[in-house]
């Protein structure tokens, strides 16, 4: 039997070419097996074949196609564009096969669909394919937006049979207003990725919504540091233009800095292809009855859940200027983004206007410089002198925030009627936008503009005056001075909890009961209204009556859960709540002596949740208001980061930083040796490849590294290669 094994072996690998007669598996110098040990090797050779085919890779499988990682080629992308930011972007179809951003796009639109984020590992492979397929038909111009019934891929969570459908079914499908399809949600990412990186290099510094970095607070932080010293104010509202645009303005804005046809067509066709909506007709609304006994709605483990109260409730106080997101076709998520593109020309002619009105007088105490941007004196007190005149510097500048805009001027008011009339005349010729004056209102500082919610004005204020006069001797004076004050709108929050059913009345604002909460508990109640609070907190932390404001939208929260606990224990007022519950509501107001332990010793055995106190029911507990200095080149963190590590990889930058470092004596010697040492073998990597044989450079290289260190240097200094070594 041994011997028929091997003879069938033998036969088996001497008839059949197969690779391993070279392999070091049979270890031998033929391929004849050894009577000995044939049967071992054979098995052997099996075990090997066997794991050498699971090893191969199938070349069907997408994931083959994922060469990098998809974060790791966002981050190439911006590096370079903010490497070169006026380079004409032209082959941005070798982004769009790029298979890692299709990946991470799915990923990002899974997470807003399940509300949970997706790791790469747990994609599975039939995802992956339709992915692939999608991809495909983007590049071979097959696919088509807003499709209804034809999928390339479909959401995780969507588990409708489209073939199985109903006549009636299928027409509600194709007349109703539906959402945006999972897979028109994977392309807008794709492109928003390749897109983003390209505009944000070139974007203006002086626009500030709809960016990654750049808030409201941003701007707030912007006009109290620049706009101080202005007089007069155009504000303009060109929200309009957020509605929607023509097709060629938004095409030819996108073709200054993009040439892919490619990418153009596809955002040409998002904005051609008609979205499709369905007109409810009002008698049919009248005829719907609101059942008495809904049933409540049980979400899936997979489905995202909804915002809570508090968050919601913060939404609802969103200025007017960040209410309104453009929605353009079926751009989706790219909307903002080509808003932005559109009104950059207005940025761009806006910071030429800024250089052409600028007149420095030298008696200004400020803005007194050729270029208008190095401040002397602090211009948090600008206007010890009259600012006004012909002998004061005439100036302006700029902020836009999503459609809506802040211009100061300083300076006559003629100069602010001639800004808008051009204005007036850039809008028209450009977007094709008719405005008139009551559009862009000029204003005084003294009324006060409305800006985000915050008033701009100025207040009065007598500082004093302290000198050194002629002969040491030291002067004290009383002046009067102007201070650019930001002032949270009280006007306007009333209007917002009125909205929001909080309170009633505008002169006397009496709150009422938030019944959304009724069923919740006590502890979860407060814990939302906590959140509320605290985000109240941070949005006016800019604000110069921070306390005032803050404690008013305390004092309306706290009235309205009073109300609420009221109403739901039958205490019949407020004043019964607060000596039950305390002042912050911080204990329970169910309990009753006699009927169960206190509340302690439920907290102690853990039968109790704790209860957290309202907060900021003192105007002393509100935190002050931060008037940090903000700086003048400021850019967001992400920027920073770019720009210095583009410096860092520059080699110029490297060896300015290496003569300074050499200058002010901080290398010590062990560093300098060693990098003598390397510059030392960087310089010997020609000599090697000029080298004809392999004799020569093995030579070289046992030379130097039989070498010290000391040696390598030595012999650095000695051939003056390295700057240092010139140095010395």
């Amino acid at each position: 039997m041994r011997r028929r094994l091997s003879i069938f072996g033998h036969h088996l690998l001497t008839k059949y070419s197969y690779p391993l007669c070279n392999s070091t598996v049979l270890q031998a110098g033929s391929c004849r097996l050894k009577p000995r040990n044939n049967g071992v090797m054979l098995f052997r050779a099996f075990m090997y074949t066997s794991t050498h085919n699971r090893r191969v890779l199938d070349p069907d499988d997408p994931s083959t196609l994922m060469k990098e990682d998809g974060v790791a080629v966002c981050s190439q992308m911006w590096i370079e564009n903010f490497r070169d930011p006026e380079r004409t972007a032209t082959n941005l179809v070798s982004y769009l096969r790029r298979f890692e951003l299709w990946v991470l796009a799915y990923q990002k639109v899974c997470a807003d669909e399940m509300g949970a984020y997706m790791p790469r590992s747990a994609v599975q492979r039939s995802a992956l394919e339709d992915l692939l397929a999608l991809r495909n038909a983007v590049l071979d111009n097959r696919f088509k937006w807003g499709a209804r019934l034809e999928f390339f891929i479909k959401s995780p969570k969507d588990k409708t049979e489209y073939e199985s459908l109903s006549k009636r079914k299928i027409r509600a499908i194709l007349t109703t207003t539906q959402p945006a399809a999972f897979q028109d949600k994977i392309v807008q990412e794709v492109l928003f990725m390749i897109l983003e990186p390209i505009y944000e290099a070139r974007f203006s510094q002086k626009s500030f919504a709809f960016r990654p970095g750049r808030t409201a607070h941003t701007v707030l932080r912007v006009v109290r540091r620049s706009f101080a010293g202005y007089l007069w104010y155009i504000k303009g509202d060109l929200s309009t233009v957020l509605d929607g645009m023509k097709v060629g303005i938004v095409i030819s804005a996108l073709m200054r800095d993009v040439r892919d046809k490619m990418v153009i067509d596809l955002v040409k066709s998002a904005l051609v292809t008609p979205v499709i909506t369905s007109q409810v007709d009002e008698a049919e609304k009248k005829k719907k009855v609101k059942r008495k006994y809904q049933k409540k709605k049980i979400l899936a483990d997979d489905e995202p859940k909804p915002d809570p109260f508090w968050l919601e409730s913060f939404f609802g106080f969103a200025p007017e200027e960040a209410e309104k997101v453009p929605s353009w076709g079926h751009c989706g998520i790219l909307s903002p983004l080509l808003a932005n593109v559109c009104l950059d020309e207005l940025d761009r002619w806006m910071e030429g206007k800024i250089k052409e009105f600028y007149k420095p007088s030298k008696s200004d105490v400020i803005w007194n410089a050729p270029d208008g941007e190095i401040e002397q004196g602090n211009t948090s007190w600008p206007e010890f002198v009259p600012t006004s005149g012909p002998d004061k510097t005439r100036k302006i500048d700029y902020v836009r925030f999503g459609g809506h805009i802040l211009i100061g001027v300083r300076g006559p008011r003629a100069d602010a009627a001639t800004l808008r009339k051009q204005l007036i005349e850039f809008c028209d010729q450009k977007y094709m936008l008719k405005l008139d004056n009551e559009c862009l209102p000029i204003e005084h500082i003294t009324k006060g503009i409305m800006f985000l919610d915050h008033v701009l004005c100025r207040r009065v204020v007598y500082p004093t005056l302290r000198y050194t006069a002629t002969g040491g001797k030291i002067i004290s004076e009383k002046g009067v001075g102007t201070l650019l004050s930001v002032t949270a709108s009280l006007k306007q929050c009333i209007k917002q909890f009125r909205k929001l059913n909080y309170l009633k009345g505008d002169r006397d604002p009496d709150p009422q009961p938030c019944f959304r909460m009724f069923h919740a508990t006590q502890a979860h109640t407060n814990a939302q209204m906590n959140k509320f609070l605290s985000t109240m907190v941070e949005w006016y932390r800019f604000a110069d009556n921070r306390k005032k404001i803050v404690n008013f939208c305390s004092y309306i929260i706290r009235g309205s859960l009073a109300k609420l606990y009221a109403a739901k224990y039958k205490l019949r007022s407020r004043a019964k709540v607060y000596k039950i519950g305390a002042r912050n509501l911080s204990r329970p107001i169910k309990e009753k002596k006699g009927q169960s332990p206190e509340y302690h010793n439920l907290l102690r055995m853990g039968l109790a949740e704790s209860i957290d106190g309202l907060q900021y029911t003192r105007m002393s507990l509100v935190p002050e208001t931060d008037y940090t200095l903000f700086p003048t080149g400021w850019r967001p963190e992400h920027e920073k980061a770019l720009i210095e590590y583009i410096k860092l990889d520059d080699p110029k930058t490297l060896e300015e930083q290496r003569q300074c470092l050499s200058e002010q004596g901080l290398v010590s010697p062990q560093d300098y040796t060693s990098m003598l040492v390397w510059n030392y073998k960087r310089s010997a990597l020609p000599k090697l490849e000029q080298c004809s044989t392999t004799e020569k450079r093995e030579e070289m290289l046992v030379e130097s590294n039989d070498k010290s260190d000391d040696q390598l240097a030595g012999d650095e200094k000695e051939n003056g290669i390295s700057y240092y070594a010139e140095q010395m």
